[in-house]
């Protein structure tokens, strides 16, 4: 895929500010790192920023991580033995649609599989004459 100028020199910038205004306070189970840095000329927060692996895609931020990054919580999740996640909680799944491991539903037109026959115990409605 051809990228254009601008988006490389955004990455670069990015490390750039990174390298100089950072301070690394954790990562997560895909190896996306998190940052915190001085806040912006009149503003009291402090910058939080995610360093993507591989492709920048929101939806590969876990919960935990999302939280912490919008500043609904000021504590860093525990990602090393999993204690900010009860076990109740299903692991985090980034967004697969447009993957080919996105669910179908069985009989959807993308698929080679037929859809079952209606059971019977559908009536359609017809309204009031």
């Amino acid at each position: 895929m051809l990228k254009s100028i601008f988006g490389v020199l955004s990455n670069i910038q990015i490390k750039i500010f990174t390298l100089f205004s950072g301070r690394k306070v954790g990562s997560d189970m895909y190896g996306n790192i998190y940052y915190e840095g001085k806040p912006r000329p009149g503003t009291n927060r402090n910058r939080r920023w995610v360093l993507y692996t591989n492709e920048a895609e929101a939806s590969l931020v876990p919960p935990e991580w999302h939280g912490w990054l919008h500043y609904q919580t000021d504590v860093f999740p525990e990602t090393s033995d999993g204690a900010f996640r009860k076990k109740w909680q299903k692991p985090h799944q980034p967004n697969l649609t447009g993957t080919p491991h996105a669910y179908v539903p069985p009989g959807h037109t993308s698929t080679s599989e037929k859809r079952e026959s209606a059971t019977g115990d559908y009536q359609a409605w017809t309204p009031p004459q």
